[in-house]
């Protein structure tokens, strides 16, 4: 098969490394790529944001099936174009990916279908969400309605930080995405990320993973698109998952029949597992990132295989193997990241740590100038190992972090703290 990936990202990366492993694929192509995509697929250069462009480019090179890595093309229907051209793609239509592109449509769907979720209200007017907040009192969470890079949920342990989220996002610092604001209950508990695979009709389970949102060590400052994870994560044990399915997963994707918008792709569950069970914090319509990085080192089956399932509706056939390892990614952010950040800062010593036993390190933000790779986003590496327990493969993945020569990036140093407090 002819496979066009597209997306540029640390995810992609990672997706990448395994449809290149499929004994399906003849070739890869990629949009826009990096550093490492480069390694695995051939880069063209495509407009990824005009349908016609990527039809145009499916036709000549006779692509058989298209993956859609971000969320950002999902959202705005590109897998739609391709469908009404006849052409197989990957992800969900523009419709079912509204559970990622609107917040206050997911918890809508929530509320319709008896979902476990936090209590919250939708607001279109600054003035009425402020007086909402000052009203109920912090701990409270603000979140930008639309997609915002991970970068668009304040969970504002004051009324200040409450009052400056829902200012900031009415005053356009994430655009069209800030234009409605969705304001929770605050949720106590243990965060984590459950991944499934969806023909519309059956949702086929994946495997959990745990995200470390802050910047910095023991979960302070800003939230970011993710500083590392690890695969699996405890807090998802047999009976937790379970539930997962039959309290969360399974009504959403009947929800979503009923609609007449039935969900076909990856759906990824950010879920706080509380005193009393699973509940939904929010939902994203593609593999996370940095959690497909962990997700694809562990996987044992064929991606393309079971991409080709999800398309077909043929789930209810499939099953998933993992291997019994744990899995942990460690990102390397440049200096200044979440907020400002240079860019074209030279990058040594990956092909060193690349080279340790089970490790892998899979490129987000990076170019290459022919001789040298250099940093090209904020979210630039994801230094990922293999191991026998999460301290094992903490320790392997930090072994190969220290042969990274980068001054003008950094990373969190706890990868994985809760799991190993559990294991000791």
């Amino acid at each position: 098969m002819n496979i066009f990936l597209i997306g540029s990202g640390g995810r992609e990366h990672a997706l990448a490394w395994a449809i290149a492993a499929s004994p399906l694929t003849t070739r890869l192509y990629a949009a826009p790529a990096n550093a490492g995509i480069a390694e695995e697929a051939q880069p063209v250069k495509v407009d990824v944001s005009d349908p016609e462009a990527v039809i145009a480019f499916c036709r000549e090179n006779a692509i058989d099936l298209v993956v859609v890595g971000p969320e950002g093309p999902l959202v705005a229907g590109l897998v739609d174009h391709l469908a009404a051209a006849g052409i197989r793609a990957f992800g969900p239509g523009r419709a079912a990916a509204q559970l990622e592109g609107s917040k206050g449509y997911t918890k809508d769907l929530c509320a319709e279908a008896g979902i476990p979720t936090a209590a919250y209200r939708r607001f279109t007017d600054r003035d009425a969400a402020l007086a909402h907040v000052r009203a109920t009192g912090a701990p409270i969470v603000v979140k930008a309605d639309g997609i915002a890079a991970g970068k668009g949920v304040v969970v504002a342990m004051t009324l200040a930080e409450a009052e400056d989220a829902i200012r900031a996002c009415f005053d356009g610092s994430f655009g069209a995405a800030g234009a409605e604001v969705v304001v929770e209950e605050f949720m106590t508990g243990e965060e984590a990320s459950f991944f499934v695979l969806s023909d519309g009709r059956t949702a086929l389970p994946l495997a959990t993973a745990q995200d470390h949102k802050r910047v910095f060590d023991g979960d302070e400052g800003p939230n970011t698109g993710g500083m590392g994870a690890y695969s699996p994560a405890p807090v998802m044990t047999p009976e937790m998952v379970a539930r997962t399915m039959a309290e969360i997963i399974q009504p959403t994707i009947d929800a979503m029949a009923r609609r007449g918008t039935p969900f076909r792709g990856v759906l990824f569950a950010g879920l706080m597992i509380t005193e009393t069970g699973p509940r939904l914090i929010e939902y994203n319509t593609r593999f996370g990132d940095p959690e497909c990085q962990v997700l694809m080192m562990r996987l044992k089956d064929d991606i393309v295989t079971l991409m080709l399932a999800t398309i077909d509706g043929t789930l209810d056939k499939m099953s998933v193997r993992w291997r019994d390892e744990v899995a942990l990614t460690v990102v390397l952010a440049a200096n200044g990241y979440p907020g400002d950040y240079a860019k074209g800062t030279e990058i040594r010593g990956i092909a060193g740590a690349d080279a340790l036993e089970d490790v892998k390190v899979f490129h987000a933000g990076t170019t290459s100038d022919g001789t040298r790779i250099l940093a090209n986003g904020g979210r630039v590496l994801n230094v990922t190992a293999l191991g026998r327990s999460v301290a094992e493969a903490q320790a392997r993945a930090y072994a190969a972090v220290d042969k990274i020569d980068w001054p003008d990036g950094f990373c969190r140093r706890d990868i994985g703290w809760r799991a190993i407090a559990r294991e000791t």
